[in-house]
């Protein structure tokens, strides 16, 4: 009946009518509010967000990390890196199964590990990978070709979940394997309904391996489309939790309503980056000193400030800023009109020239607006800008990935460590026509390559912190793209919830110490 009760409040409120809020019986149910649509559940073979929110509810992970940007056990209580870091050994917990109550072996964990390597998107996430040994039923011996220090990393809940063998080791395709809309984890909750577009129900697992966990009977992932519907839901009480909410009007509005929390924290992992993104073999654009100039001419502070209303921050290098491997480069581009102008009369576009601009629908403050006002910034340096708009996304992401643009607006996630979600913006191996959110700007510079493929394999931190050094001071002079701003995600929730996943995986992350205060 309560389960009913919360479906039918959300879809009255979605409806534009006001229902009361809910009450919550002893462990309860929290809702979260999305506009995210989620194909399928199995992160192993999807990234994103609308995938990973309930994919880290349902499947367990190696390891977990907290706000520190350490690992934590999970399925794995502990492990060792060997001396040369091409060894690492997850000792697994004894008491973890199955929501269809098999036992979670070795076997899984290595299953999964070569599955998410041969399926994901992410290619330079486990490609050092060679090989997981099982020498018995909770060890798992992962053998690398060379040293991998975000192999840890890649091993937490957003990017690492354990699928059963017994049931996608069946010979079927992974990615269309029908138990990605009715998956069987050994996470704190288990799947009860996915309606895509519409609902996810999440079950409390009774038999979780943790103690006492989870605390919630229930989560339901309300997808509500109507952005105002949305606010509405948790003005009244009808959804509990709205993560990556990233226009400035709902987080001011949502400040506002007494009952709720506002919070920023919990997106450091995913680093997203808004960018201006250059077609580098563009006629036009090859020269970088235009690059250079349109980057001159560009105001960060204009935008964060008067298009965001100052609640996102200032992005000055290709790593994000909240990363432990970010630093301020020589080369910011402050705003200067002489310095652009200058720059473009020596590239020998003294006259001026014409130029196109495609950005990402649907984030209008983060993309079309920002595209719109550097058609008015760039005219000031003789650029006149026509600004592009795509019908939808996959004709966007058709023409970016198929390299038919000039310029772009774009929102790129470094996904925690530079191996994962930075080098393949950057690296010449990785232009690849047809493949969105690769190295779309067609940016080779064998330097680069060089440092990078150091960076990926060096296990000391303050060198591998000294060679992103290197490499931003590069890309800060090369500009390959222009990055504008980190994308202001925030989390609204109810006060009266405690234990809200703020780590670096935010609501990517179990929630399976989330509870009610009342």
């Amino acid at each position: 009946m309560k389960l009913m009760t919360r479906l039918m409040g959300a879809a009255a409120i979605a409806a534009g009518t006001l229902a009361s809020a809910p009450v919550f019986a002893e462990g309860g149910t929290l809702v979260i509010a999305s506009t995210q649509v989620a194909r399928h559940l199995n992160g192993a073979v999807q990234s994103g967000t609308a995938t990973a929110v309930p994919s880290t509810q349902i499947f367990a992970s190696p390891l977990r990390y907290d706000e520190n940007w350490e690992p934590q056990p999970y399925l794995a209580k502990s492990w060792e890196v060997s001396d040369d870091g091409l060894t690492v050994t997850l000792n697994l917990v004894d008491n973890a199964t199955f929501h269809d109550g098999k036992p979670v072996t070795s076997e899984d964990v290595a299953f999964s590990i070569m599955t998410t390597k041969e399926n994901h998107p992410f290619k330079s996430m486990f490609a050092p990978v060679e090989a997981v040994e099982t020498p018995d039923a909770h060890t798992a011996i992962i053998k690398l070709s060379q040293p991998h220090p975000a192999l840890l990393l890649a091993l937490s809940p957003a990017l690492a979940p354990v699928i059963p063998k017994h049931i996608y080791g069946d010979g079927q395709d992974v990615k269309s394997h029908p138990a990605n809309s009715a998956p069987v984890g050994s996470g704190p909750f288990m799947l009860e309904e996915f309606k895509a577009g519409e609902v996810t129900v999440l079950k409390k697992n009774p038999n979780f391996f943790i103690d006492g966990r989870p605390k919630l009977d229930e989560i339901i992932i309300r997808i509500i489309k109507d952005p105002s519907a949305l606010l509405i839901a948790m003005e009244n009480g009808e959804a509990d939790l709205y993560p990556f909410m990233a226009g400035s009007q709902e987080i001011k509005r949502l400040e506002k309503a007494d009952h709720l929390a506002i919070t920023a924290d919990g997106y450091a992992g995913i680093g997203p980056i808004n960018w201006l993104a250059f077609n580098t073999t563009s006629d036009k654009l090859k020269d970088v000193r235009v690059r250079q100039a349109i980057a001159y001419a560009v105001d960060r502070d204009f935008i964060t400030k008067a298009l965001h209303r100052g609640v996102s921050q200032q992005q000055r290098g290709p790593i994000i800023e909240s990363s432990p491997f970010f630093m301020v480069p020589d080369e910011t581009y402050d705003t200067d009109l002489d310095k652009a102008n200058a720059l473009m009369a020596e590239a020998g576009f003294a006259d001026g020239m014409e130029l196109t601009i495609d950005y990402i629908p649907g984030p209008k403050e983060q993309q079309q607006s920002v595209a719109e006002y550097l058609k008015s910034q760039l005219k000031k340096i003789g650029i006149d800008l026509t600004v592009r708009a795509a019908p939808d996304f996959p004709t966007w992401a058709g023409r970016v990935g198929g390299h038919d643009f000039e310029l772009t607006m774009d929102i790129v996630f470094n996904w925690g460590d530079p191996v994962i979600g930075v080098h393949r913006t950057y690296l010449c191996s990785n232009i690849r026509k047809g493949v969105i959110w690769s190295n779309t700007q067609q940016y080779c510079n064998e330097k680069v390559d060089e440092i990078l493929a150091k960076a990926a394999v060096e296990l000391d931190v303050e060198k591998r912190k000294a060679l992103y050094a290197e490499f931003q001071q590069i890309i800060a002079q090369d500009v390959p793209l222009y990055t504008i701003n980190s994308l202001p995600y925030h989390t609204a929730y109810d006060k009266k919830l405690t234990n809200v996943p703020t780590g670096i995986w935010g609501t990517m992350h179990p929630m399976d110490m989330v509870e009610w205060s009342e």
